[in-house]
């Protein structure tokens, strides 16, 4: 029999005359009735996975056709599933019993897989640049709390976000779809309407997007079919602001109606929850944050099935304050003098630490109840930082664009004794894969012609495995918006420590390459994203095939999924 060190252990093996039956523990992947693999192909080889030795010989024949149970049967443990392949060579020579025996071997093995699947916690931080964290070489933030993922698990060098901008980026994730699937590329407003942006541009961007669709189906919907208990605490943002309170959750489109079982608004202890916090002198103290205790209140639970925590923090968007003087007097020392806007990022850096304090809050609750063993943690940002506070130096843009420091995020996933210590992967991956890979992990994948992410299990198993696919990303829209857009600078650098203009724009990655198309121009940019990550050199006119390939691909993609466009205004007509 071949057998993967990756596909584990094999549960059991039974023989009956010439037939043969096997229940074998191997990573998710959907199988076709000719036995091949659609998913794990370049995980680890798997030829002769599914095939059965004929009488007299030592080799392995292809299988015509097998049993898989169904999915609910068919739960993730450690990463992987339960498959029941029956290969029919002589199927009369198996007897009843022996067939019985099977079939209660094949429950068996099911019924221990549904009890061992993991818990997921999902820390979702907002506005994190991919520079912004110490594992990721930022020269003075200390963030050994967060770290730790890094350390203990996989760090991910080359992970975005489905879009520049909060609202947008948190539905796909939610979704697995991209934005321009979903029609939803902006942030959410109180009201309908469209943008005013001064002076006039010649496009007019579509109309906002109020809310997620309720018919939707998130993550969380997704994981109740399998049995996951799901909770929510912090930002939403996915609904028009509530009762005249910016952010606030409408209790018809907040997440208790979209599959969170448990949810309590609560603004923690950023500057968004409008509390006056007392100024903290003690090195070491901080105040205690709502979202993060609530959090660590349902870790404590008594949980009878695995859960979906989703921990969703405002740390760390603007305004940006910090009551923490030990914090600012600290970061006063180690922010070199002479850095641009130095005295926002003291405070920025001392932000960064605060978030770090509470995510290291989450991981010790982990630890306290038991649970850091069976529980899979995800840390993702929603996108790239602000301008005015981060250097996002090698990388060319910031948030609101879709260059590299508009859409790069920071992506860390431990998973105990499933991923490897101090791993690196270096694939290009996507925030709307979360829904396929959660998926995934709770018992099946997803099998949709509208989802666009994929799961992420072939690269915790093997971090230098490839997805072959494209990445699209969909920004229709102008910012900043009003007067403030005359005041932003046009051309978008490397740290350039102000906000800039941002145009209409979509964006296609394949490979190496990544291709920025502008709708006001109808121009595309290229960049050889691995040879050149501050995307300073535009190979549109030298490698003119791979940028007519690449705008093909993406105009057909954005016409495919119905993307909303920005239309000429009366003027320009």
């Amino acid at each position: 029999m071949v057998r993967s060190k990756k596909a584990g252990r094999i549960v059991s093996i039974l023989r009956s005359g010439y037939s043969y039956w096997r229940i074998e523990k191997i990573l998710p992947t959907k199988i076709y009735a000719d036995g091949k693999r659609s998913l794990y192909r370049q995980t680890f080889n798997v030829a002769g996975d599914l095939r059965a030795p004929r009488s007299g010989s030592a080799g392995f024949q292809p299988v015509d056709s097998f049993f898989v149970h169904k999915r609910d049967a068919c739960a993730a443990l450690h990463g992987g599933r339960s498959e029941i392949a029956r290969c029919p060579i002589q199927p009369r020579a198996m007897g009843f019993l022996t067939r019985i025996l099977c079939l209660l071997i094949a429950w068996h093995a099911t019924a221990t897989l549904l009890s061992e699947r993991p818990n997921i916690l999902f820390i979702l931080v907002d506005d994190l640049a991919w520079t912004d964290l110490g594992s990721y070489g930022h020269p003075w933030h200390e963030t050994g709390q967060i770290d730790r993922l890094a350390k203990e698990g996989m760090q991910f060098t080359q992970a975005y976000s489905p879009a520049p901008i909060c609202s947008a980026a948190r539905a796909s994730i939610l979704t697995g779809k991209t934005t321009a699937r979903l029609g939803f590329e902006f942030v959410v407003k109180a009201e309908p309407g469209r943008q005013v942006i001064k002076p006039a541009p010649p496009l007019r961007a579509p109309p906002f997007t109020l809310a997620l669709d309720p018919s939707e189906t998130t993550i969380a919907e997704h994981l109740q079919e399998f049995g996951y208990r799901t909770a929510f605490f912090g930002k939403w943002h996915l609904n028009p602001h509530y009762n005249g309170r910016y952010l606030g959750w409408d209790p018809e489109l907040g997440p208790t109606r979209q599959g969170f079982e448990v949810a309590i608004e609560d603004f923690g202890s950023h500057p968004y929850s409008r509390r006056e916090l007392p100024v903290i002198h003690e090195t070491g103290r901080f105040h205690a944050d709502g979202i993060t205790e609530r959090s660590i209140e349902f870790l404590r639970r008594d949980h009878q099935r695995p859960f979906f925590l989703m921990v969703s923090h405002f740390f760390v968007h603007t305004p940006i304050h910090s009551p923490y003087q030990w914090l600012l007097d600290k970061y006063d020392k180690l922010v070199p003098v002479g850095s641009p806007n130095r005295d926002k990022r003291v405070v920025y850096a001392a932000f960064v630490e605060t978030l770090d304090h509470y995510v290291g809050r989450l991981l010790d609750a982990l630890e306290e109840t038991g649970l850091a063993e069976s529980t899979l943690v995800v840390f993702l940002s929603d996108n790239g930082g602000h301008p005015e506070f981060v250097s996002h130096e090698p990388l060319r843009g910031s948030k609101w664009n879709l260059y590299e420091g508009g859409v790069r995020v920071p992506l860390l996933i431990r998973w105990p004794e499933r991923i490897s210590p101090n791993s690196l992967c270096d694939t290009p991956v996507i925030g709307y894969d979360m829904f396929p890979t959660f998926s995934e992990i709770a018992g099946g994948p997803i099998d949709s012609a509208d989802q666009d992410g994929e799961s992420l299990l072939p690269l915790f198993y093997n971090s230098k495995a490839s997805l072959d696919r494209n990445l699209y990303w969909h920004f229709p829209y102008y910012h900043p918006e009003g007067t403030k857009f005359g005041e932003a600078i046009r051309q978008i650098g490397v740290d350039d420590f102000h906000a800039s203009q941002t145009r209409p724009q979509s964006a296609i990655r394949k490979g190496p390459y990544k291709l920025i198309y502008f709708e006001e121009s109808r121009n595309s940019e290229l960049y050889n994203i691995e040879n050149d990550v501050s995307e300073g050199d535009d190979l549109s006119q030298s490698l003119p095939i791979m940028a007519e390939e690449l705008e093909w691909d993406l105009q057909n993609y954005l016409q495919r999924v119905g993307a909303r466009r920005p239309t000429m205004t009366t003027s320009e007509r």
